[in-house]
């Protein structure tokens, strides 16, 4: 079941998408309480499927980070405590994941960010990144554009 799955800015936690208002996205919690709410369009609400996290050559979107980090941990919850964890305990644990992460961009809050969304999706028993969370039509401007232009071609002929 493919699900859009949403981080918003200065809100814990993550959210699915449960249904498009007027001026507004109904979001519901993916923790035990399930809580539905409205988030605006001054909210900044991004889709995990748009997030990708910096290497030495590429960026590497997050979905299959967290499926090397479900390889990783069995599709358990993470065995390091975000909040706990050192520094360098949290580097060790992003270079068995993501070995060639760029060590310059990527900040310790990113890696705790990411494991605590990985934790969050695993509970919600959410554990088939690449399918269930890869970008749906028209989430991603890139894919409106390539969408658009079969049909500029038949218009013009």
């Amino acid at each position: 079941m493919q699900q859009t799955i949403l981080a918003i800015a200065g809100k814990p936690g993550l959210y699915k998408l449960i249904s498009r208002g007027k001026n507004n996205l109904i979001v519901e919690a993916l923790d035990a309480t399930h809580r539905r709410q409205p988030a605006f369009g001054t909210d900044r609400i991004t889709s995990l499927a748009d997030i990708a996290m910096y290497t030495e050559t590429d960026d590497v979107p997050l979905m299959t980070i967290l499926e090397s980090v479900k390889k990783l941990e069995g599709g358990k919850k993470a065995s390091i405590d975000p909040k706990k964890a050192s520094a360098d305990e949290l580097h060790e644990f992003f270079t068995k994941v993501l070995p060639e992460w760029d060590r310059d961009r990527v900040k310790n809050s990113h890696i705790q960010k990411l494991i605590q969304w990985y934790n969050i999706l695993v509970e919600a028993g959410i554990t088939d990144f690449e399918e269930e969370m890869k970008p749906t039509e028209g989430d991603n401007i890139d894919d409106r554009k390539e969408q658009e232009k079969p049909q500029e071609a038949v218009t013009k002929a």
